[in-house]
């Protein structure tokens, strides 16, 4: 099965595909995060994160 990479416009309870896809990549990990489970994301930023740990991390190095 191919999966292709999608495009999404965070906004802060959900968000809009901006070209299909199956996944997003996490902005920390780099891992891929399949649409269907994705519930962590930065608004601001426009990042997708695979877990609270990574979004976590984020949060933490912008408050350096």
């Amino acid at each position: 099965m191919n999966k292709k990479k999608a495009k999404l416009l965070f906004k802060h309870n959900s968000f809009d595909v901006m070209e299909e896809g199956d996944f997003v990549l996490c902005a920390i990990s780099g891992k891929e995060i399949m649409l269907k489970d994705l519930n962590y994301w930065n608004v601001d930023l426009q990042e997708a994160y695979y877990s609270v740990k990574e979004a976590n991390e984020r949060y933490k190095s912008l408050k350096k």
